[in-house]
């Protein structure tokens, strides 16, 4: 992201992860033994006595802000060329992301000279992030502890190696904002018939399958129903949405041109396929290899695995127990079983939905944008940004208004009560915050020449016409 300046050239080069570790200092607590502490390092090139002295300093750090706040350890550390994030997700173990401040880059005299922006950074965000990097793991591989009592400090070595040295690759820090501090869940809306249809096709499926322990129905990277606990299905559905669905989209459209017909009666024609699992079911040798997953860690500890199946825009994710490994045969009966349903059920939500689409009538470009978040069920819904793809959210408003929106989300934590802020930004945009009852409203507004009155009174009018059956305290 460069952008020229009047004062010659001007670069600015966004903030980017320095390093990232995670230690625990039982491990290693007498003098010399100190690198036994250190259980994953990133980058690993770092010289082994750097690497001892970073860990040693926020052992420091945490240590030393304990003594003002026995109960609420140190979250981060600002300084002049980077912000370092502290998270202790289990006793004793702590995750450390040191991320580098951004940078503009001037040119004085030829030579370049560089001013870091230390208030940039939101400490939110980018606490979040460094949660979400611990759920993921945990949703993959369990707790850290599940590993020591697995085989120890080499296991739990092994397991945060093999998922962070992947897993770190895909954190995007440019563009993370508001919503990685929600990390909330995008619902599909639905008619009432058409969800009944579902939830009379998920009983069905578990029936039949009867190994079937939780199912999640998912309508274009958007969820319908979950029987996951909300914090398991939030991380599930990050996932899904940003890492698996992304790797396999695939020319949805080809089976549109060949109507879907019943050309014998228990052989209906689908487009069903296993986004994990076997590769081909015609392939005797094929290998029924599922994910592993981790749910209700904090008691029961489920050990699952995770079949995710899709037709067309619709995918299904059945979990089973892990103690039952899944055969050819169980993929093959799920399959020829699934798949037809789900085919037809696809092109079922999609007619509604283009219905619906064609009553509500298509709405010309408002006049503002807004991010909505309930805390009760973890809906969000954002219309600042574009598809979401990979590697990175598109936010479609200028990156000092995603931070208004960031530094009025904290502003909102630090109280229970419901209120509302108003913020006059840039010339023609006003960005106003709603909290009320476990949800927030933040609405960018782009109007010409208007005052604090007209703001609240079209503020008024998109909660009436956007969210009539939410109440929202004035």
């Amino acid at each position: 992201m460069a952008t020229a300046g009047a004062a010659g050239q001007e670069k600015q080069l966004a903030p980017t992860l320095l390093s990232f570790f995670i230690y625990n200092p039982k491990l290693g607590p007498k003098e010399g033994e100190e690198e036994k502490k250190i259980l994953f390092y990133h980058p690993n090139e770092v010289e082994k006595n750097e690497k001892i002295r970073n860990v040693g300093l926020c052992e420091a750090i945490v240590q030393f802000t304990r003594t003002f706040s026995p109960t609420k350890p140190a979250k981060s550390l600002h300084t002049q060329k980077n912000r370092q994030f502290f998270h202790e997700p289990e006793e004793n173990f702590w995750m450390v992301m040191v991320v580098r401040n951004p940078i503009i880059e001037k040119h004085k005299d030829g030579k370049p000279v560089y001013e870091y922006q230390e208030e940039e950074l939101l400490d939110k965000v980018y606490s979040s992030v460094l949660q979400q990097c611990y759920s993921m793991y945990k949703l993959f591989n369990g707790t850290f502890l599940k590993a020591m009592e697995d085989g120890g400090v080499k296991v739990l070595k092994e397991r945060l190696e093999k998922f962070f040295h992947r897993y770190l690759q895909t954190l995007h820090l440019q563009s993370c904002d508001l919503l990685d501090v929600f990390c909330g869940i995008s619902f599909f809306p639905l008619d009432k018939m058409t969800y009944l249809k579902i939830q009379s096709f998920i009983n069905r499926m578990e029936e039949s399958l009867n190994i079937v322990k939780y199912t999640a129905f998912l309508y274009n990277d958007q969820l319908i129903w979950s029987g996951l606990e909300q914090d398991d299905m939030r991380i599930l559905y990050k996932y899904l949405t940003t890492s698996l669905f992304p790797r396999h989209m695939e020319p949805e459209l080809a089976g549109r041109d060949s109507p879907i017909r019943a050309e014998m009666p228990g052989n209906l024609q689908h487009y069903g396929r296993f986004l994990t699992g076997p590769l081909n079911l015609n392939d005797p040798e094929t290998k029924c290899r599922f994910p592993k997953i981790f749910v209700n860690t904090d008691d029961t500890y489920e050990e699952l695995h995770l079949i995710v199946y899709k037709a067309m825009s619709a995918a299904v994710c059945f979990m089973i127990d892990a103690s039952i490994p899944p055969t050819l045969e169980f993929c093959r009966k799920l399959d020829s079983i699934v798949g037809p349903q789900l085919t037809v059920l696809a092109s079922d939500i999609c007619e509604q939905y283009n219905i619906n689409k064609r009553i509500s009538g298509a709405e010309k470009e408002p006049q503002f944008k807004f991010i909505y978040f309930n805390h009760m069920n973890l809906a969000e819904k954002s219309t600042i940004h574009m598809r979401k793809t990979p590697s990175v959210s598109l936010a479609s408003v200028h990156p000092d208004l995603m931070k208004i929106l960031g530094d009025i989300n904290s502003d909102f934590s630090r109280v229970d009560e419901d209120e509302e802020i108003i913020v006059k930004a840039m010339s023609d945009y006003w960005v106003v915050g709603k909290k009320s009852d476990q949800r927030e409203l933040y609405v960018i507004l782009n109007q010409k020449n208007v005052n604090l009155i007209e703001v609240n009174e079209e503020v008024k009018k998109l909660c009436a016409t956007q969210f009539n059956n939410i109440f929202f305290l004035d």
